[in-house]
């Protein structure tokens, strides 16, 4: 059986310190710097949340895409957002998805529209067919070049540019319009004050909120926020969140779009590549993490890339004090 040791043959602390030895234990956690806590989720009300799908391209997609939908739609979200592929390659299905969600669901839907391939004509016949459709909000981008096209060409007779396509949906309707926003800049753009300033135009032109590219540095976008401030800007500038549950995808995405990742996010799924169960809770705690710091800076929107896959961006939702606001309907489907 083991024994404390009598009073007189412990050194105290200071003594030890005093003669050179390292500090125990005890010392260092006394001695070492204090970080405040975030504050408790019952001191801060529940941010708006809006969620981002993708179209299905097959029938087993369309199955998860809808299962997504309903799992999320009981957490009331402002709207959710569906995505449109380069040069409009996904137009029928972005339409249909975005029509289904107007007829079927409670949720307000945003139907991106890109500057891509077509002419300004062609691009107001999609404005026109998604206001006829019972859609009030469009997500305005540029969008990229088409697989095999080097870099971006405006179409001869297209909105050239993402500001270009804002103006020109303000003539077309009284639509709510997002924007991009590139905390770390848009790839394409010479310069972040090249990229602020396309943003400020974007705004300037009639957008009404920019939702942000994801990122993983909290740091990144509240530098961002002083800047675009800066800049004249006072619109939301939500920021764009990305559950990560497949970390060698992402990393290998992010190298491409310009979003950095940190080498700590690394070491986080080290190991992982045949443990899917426990890369989903690491993704739960880091992503949790980022938003709740964002949260106790007075960030009170979120927009969640959510990959069409619900579980993630649920929990996420109920730790920042998301609840169901209702149930879901059964899916027709």
């Amino acid at each position: 059986m083991s024994h404390l040791p009598d009073h007189a043959n412990v050194a105290p602390a200071a003594a030890d310190l005093s003669a050179g030895a390292s500090p125990g234990t005890l010392q260092r956690w006394l001695t070492g710097p204090r970080v405040a806590g975030l504050p408790l989720p019952t001191e801060l009300p529940p941010p708006a949340l809006s969620f981002e799908f993708f179209p299905p391209r097959t029938e087993s997609l369309e199955q998860q895409l809808w299962a997504c939908v309903r799992r999320l739609e009981p957490l009331a979200p402002r709207f959710v957002s569906v995505t449109y592929g380069a040069g409009g390659t996904t137009q029928e299905r972005t339409h249909a998805t975005v029509a289904r969600l107007v007829r079927e669901t409670s949720l307000t839907p945003a139907a991106h529209l890109t500057c891509v391939g077509a002419s300004r004509a062609e691009v107001d016949e999609v404005a026109h067919r998604y206001w006829a459709a019972g859609v009030r909000h469009i997500v305005a981008l540029r969008g990229d070049a088409p697989a095999g096209q080097e870099s971006y060409v405006p179409h001869p007779q297209g909105y050239a540019y993402a500001a270009d396509l804002v103006a020109g949906l303000r003539r077309a309707g009284e639509f709510e319009i997002s924007v991009a926003a590139y905390p770390e800049t848009h790839p394409s753009a010479r310069s972040a004050q090249e990229d602020l300033d396309n943003l400020k135009r974007k705004i300037d032109a009639g957008a009404t909120r920019a939702i942000t590219q994801y990122f993983f540095d909290t740091e990144v976008y509240l530098r961002f926020l002083d800047r675009a401030h800066a800049a004249g800007i006072t619109v939301p500038i939500v920021p764009g969140i990305l559950p990560v549950s497949n970390f060698t995808q992402v990393a290998k995405f992010s190298a491409m779009c310009g979003a950095s990742v940190p080498a700590w996010m690394g070491r986080l799924f080290e190991g992982l590549d045949d443990d899917p169960e426990t890369r989903r809770m690491v993704a739960a705690a880091l992503a949790a993490e980022q938003v709740r710091l964002l949260q106790a800076n007075g960030v009170d929107e979120f927009h969640f890339y959510t990959l069409n896959r619900a579980d993630l961006t649920y929990a996420i939702a109920h730790i920042l004090g998301a609840r169901p606001m209702r149930q879901a309907p059964a899916d027709p489907a």
